[in-house]
Order: structure tokens, then sequence, then C-alpha cells
């Protein structure tokens, strides 16, 4: 697996994403952002994964859309990650974050209930509608102590009985964490999922930050 760094070196706070090369290209534009709306100090870990279906999904499920099926490979992509995070010398006490889009934004938020390595959990346009993911997280304790949820408001405006279903998951998912006494907020941007994901990523990051 291979990572790339941005932002300051040695920074104790330190922001956590997958990405795939397709969406590689937004990540200075992200830290832009992020920049311009809170002034804290930190670096980001962007994780480039190969098989974004696979490599971020939880359990195995069936094809949303095509042939290809979820595989079931976040537990190796976590693996890797922590073992990345273990090593990591830019300080010796590093707060981490970790969050992402879509499909990633669903990882970081599976990932907060496998460790507690992750302050907080920044998940933009998460891909909540995923088969048993709410009653996952109803079931389990989340390790993080800040949750940022977003969608955008016409996400869920389609006829596919799986994607449809995305709004009230998030709302579920929102309800879940709050009782449970995590800080959390959810934020409704305005378009479809494909919609500025770069912006909505950095609005997730800065809201923990």
């Amino acid at each position: 697996m291979e990572y790339m760094e941005f932002g300051t070196y040695g920074s104790p706070v330190v922001l956590v994403q997958p990405f795939d090369r397709r969406s590689a290209d937004g990540i200075e534009k992200e830290i832009s952002e992020i920049h311009g709306l809170n002034d804290t100090d930190f670096r980001l870990i962007a994780v480039l994964v190969d098989n974004w279906n696979n490599d971020l999904s939880p359990w195995n499920a069936p094809a949303v859309y095509g042939k290809e099926d979820f595989e079931g490979g976040a537990p190796d992509t976590l693996e890797a990650i922590l073992g990345y995070l273990r090593t990591d010398a830019g300080t010796d006490e590093p707060k981490y974050y970790i969050g992402g889009y879509s499909l990633a934004g669903l990882f970081a938020l599976w990932a907060a209930y496998q460790t507690d390595m992750f302050g907080g959990v920044a998940a933009a346009s998460p891909s909540v509608w995923y088969p048993d993911f709410t009653e996952y997280m109803g079931g389990h304790d989340i390790h993080a102590g800040k949750v940022y949820l977003s969608l955008g408001d016409a996400e869920s405006r389609t006829r596919h009985p799986v994607m449809s279903t995305v709004g009230e998951r998030i709302e579920q998912a929102r309800d879940i964490l709050t009782s449970s006494c995590v800080e959390c907020t959810l934020e409704w941007n305005p378009g479809n999922h494909f919609a500025d994901p770069d912006i909505r990523t950095a609005k997730a990051f800065a809201w923990l930050l």
C-alpha cells in the first residue's frame, strides 16, 4: 500500500484519508480548503488503495452497480494503515483523525469501531446505505469521541432501491452516535453525491479540528 504525506512534517495533528488514484488530484485543493476553514496546523497521510470496492468494504456484499461485488477487504486495509501509523516518526504523541468521501467515509466510520487510534471521524457523504451497516453501528461501541457526517440533499433522490435509503440511514447513524454520547453533527450539502467531494471532505476535517 502506498502512502503520501502533505502538510507540516512533525505536526501533532494527523489526518488519515484513503484515496484512489482517480481522486488523488483533489488532495491539494482539499488541503487548501481546510486551511481556509481552520487555522490548526496539520499533516495529511493519503492512503492510496488499489481496489476501491474491495479495499474499503467492511464485509462481503453484492454489487450495487455493475457486476463487481464488495469483497470485504477493509480489515486488511486497516491493518496496513495501523502498521504504518505505529511506525510514524513525525511526532511522539500524534493525534490522529480518519476520514474520507463516499466508501472511504464508510471505511473511516467502520475503522473507529475497530480501534481507539482515531480521536475523530470525518465521514463526508459516507456510503451508509451499505448492507447492515447502521445495524452494525447500533450493536457496537465506537471508540472515537467526535464524528462529522454529511450528505448531499439530492443523494437519496434515486429509484435505486439500495441507494435511495441513504438519507434515512445517515439520520439513523447520527441518532445512534448521539445516543452513545458521541459529539456528532450532520450537515446537509446542496447537490448529489458527485458534487464537490474535496470541499465536502475539507469541511468534515475542519469541523474535527
